[in-house]
């Protein structure tokens, strides 16, 4: 253990030379990534100088039991010895779980994109619910929300909604809630009592910046047309409303949410270099997905990954078989336990695949 930890130290002190090197820094693109490798090992060489000092103080009270004479000493050096041996234990497993190689893009920001599926204007609601959820969540964990574009259902909710959540480490979290997402309740249209199935499906998508992806200007069709959003004056009077489309990939992003067509240039640009950058990051989470039996972060998006029955008021996530009974909690923000369950789950697959 000790040996690989330092050679992670040697490589934590080249980066540390490296990014203060002045061809570094004038290397912005490069510079970028170093820090980026730089933050995510300080938590480990954090844990080595701890693992370290652990391992010098059981050299100490072993040496102590061997030379000492006086019993009253000896026992002392024995029971220190017995806590620092089950402290060990305890930091091993804690450190073999950040060697693992963790996902590159955990780190960054999320576009989120929710859409209503099979229910009809139930599933809207639901889809807003779902927003809502994600708004009140990223609120308590002190992210930004920002949204980029929406088609609002005809009685409430939306049919789609897109928005950035800005906050580190935003992807890491909520890319555990790619997948479908059903709900089971009372619409208030019926009249009869039924509990009525409806869904809604969630993208989360790393954020990628332009370092990430390059997009050649000649590659992209701008469209500008009026906003038919909330806006004021400004809505049908102004083309601030942006539609990118990419020739190569065919993708096409909107954005009508600011009544400034630069800024709403820029987030269309955003959502654009996630969704490129997400075809060839799709390609990696395969890869991984081929070498373990499930991958609990993302999976299918065809896949229904969670229930929330109102009559129940029952919350159940299907990759992990949990169910809790707090769904107006979950539903009001509340979703951590769910995703601190799923993040253990996926970290005892990698610790198996890392044995193996």
């Amino acid at each position: 253990m000790l040996e690989k930890l330092e050679a992670i130290k040697k490589r934590y002190d080249e980066l540390t030379e490296q990014m203060n090197d002045p061809k570094v820094t004038g290397d912005m693109k490069r510079y970028i990534r170093l820090n980026r490798d730089f933050k995510e090992l300080s938590p480990i060489i954090e844990a080595y100088h701890r693992y370290r000092n652990l391992i010098a103080n059981m050299a100490h009270a072993k040496e102590l039991l061997k030379t000492e004479k006086d019993e009253e000493m000896r026992e002392m050096a024995r029971e220190e010895l017995e806590t620092l041996t089950g402290k060990r234990d305890e930091m091993e497993e804690e450190i073999r779980l950040m060697l693992i190689p963790a996902d590159p893009q955990d780190i960054k920001n999320a576009v989120v994109e929710i859409r209503a599926g099979t229910g009809g204007d139930e599933a809207s609601l639901f889809a807003g619910d779902l927003y809502r959820m994600y708004s009140r969540y990223s609120e308590d964990r002190r992210w930004k929300v920002e949204l980029v574009d929406c088609t609002e259902g005809t009685v409430g909710g939306f049919k789609e909604i897109i928005f950035d959540v800005t906050g580190e480490g935003a992807y890491g979290q909520l890319k555990y809630e790619s997948g479908v997402h059903r709900v089971q309740r009372v619409p208030d249209t019926e009249t009869q009592g039924r509990v009525h199935t409806s869904a809604a499906t969630v993208a989360v998508l790393p954020e990628a910046d332009e370092f990430d992806v390059e997009i050649k200007p000649a590659d992209i069709r701008k469209d500008t047309f009026c906003s038919s959003g909330p806006g004021g004056q400004s809505v049908n009077t102004t083309y601030s409303a942006i539609r990118l489309t990419h020739i190569p990939s065919g993708i096409v992003v909107t954005c009508q949410d600011e009544k400034s067509q630069l800024k709403n240039f820029d987030k269309a640009m955003k959502v654009l270099r996630s969704r490129l950058f997400e075809l060839e990051y799709s390609k990696y989470l395969d890869e991984i997905a081929k070498k373990r039996k499930t991958m609990v972060s993302t999976g299918d998006r065809s896949a229904k990954i969670r229930t929330y029955n109102w009559p129940q008021s029952r919350v159940t996530d299907h990759r992990i078989n949990l169910t809790l009974y707090n769904l107006p909690a979950i539903i009001d923000g509340d979703i951590q336990s769910l995703i601190d369950a799923l993040q253990l789950a996926e970290n005892a697959e990698r610790l198996k695949a890392a044995v193996r």
